[in-house]
């Protein structure tokens, strides 16, 4: 059963999600805040697997709430899905740095929700549809110049190429038909790269590509 807390100050967007959310016979909303220090409380409380997470709250945002799950070890295990009422709202970009696994628009159609939700528990990262490239368009011309990073050595040369591919917003599908392989074969090396890097999940590889220089804004083809 995945367990969901759900964010939002708004209590009318939160009974549409638990209405949604628990009539699935494999999720479960665990709880709900109406403000990021309320949900800090409950995540810490609850330790749910996924939080659905407004990125305007009062009290505390949902960004800052998100930025101290995704810092606590304690906490590694619960994902964070951004929820915003624009596709490129202005902290969407910061959210996905400070360790959110994704973000969805508040309006996506409820299959989408309940794919997101299920998606973010296996490790994958969730973008709205139409809205990856965009992102991705937006972290690279807000990046600044590729800074070292040491860990990149230790991967091989595929793990690099596959590590590109997912900065450039592909996913495993398309990787595998980019390289001719396996969807799990691609999947298999997403998952080795994330772990020898120490990403959280997809989102954070794309951060670390571009980061590290290995995909360059303009490779969006």
């Amino acid at each position: 059963m995945i367990r969901v807390l759900l964010a939002d100050d708004q209590s009318l967007v939160r009974a549409g999600f638990r209405a949604l959310l628990d009539a699935q016979p494999d999720i479960e909303v665990a709880g709900e805040a109406a403000d990021g220090e309320e949900a800090l409380r409950k995540v810490r409380e609850l330790r749910p697997d996924v939080v659905l997470m407004d990125i305007r709250m009062p009290a505390l945002d949902g960004l800052a709430a998100t930025r101290r799950i995704t810092g606590d070890y304690a906490l590694g295990e619960v994902k964070v899905v951004m929820l915003t009422t624009f596709e490129l709202d202005e902290y969407v970009f910061e959210a996905i740095r400070s360790g959110a696994s994704g973000f969805l628009v508040k309006d996506t159609e409820p299959e989408e929700l309940l794919r997101a939700v299920r998606a973010v528990v296996e490790g994958d990262a969730l973008l709205s549809p139409g809205v990856t490239r965009r992102l991705i368009a937006e972290f690279a011309a807000r990046s600044k110049e590729p800074a070292a990073v040491d860990a990149l050595a230790e991967l091989t040369e595929r793990e690099r190429e596959v590590m590109a591919l997912v900065g450039i917003g592909l996913s495993n599908e398309e990787i595998a038909r980019r390289l001719v392989v396996s969807p799990l074969t691609a999947k298999t090396h997403v998952s080795r790269t994330m772990v020898k890097l120490g990403a959280r999940d997809r989102a954070q590889l794309v951060v670390l590509a571009y980061e590290s220089g290995l995909v360059r804004p303009g490779w969006l083809g």
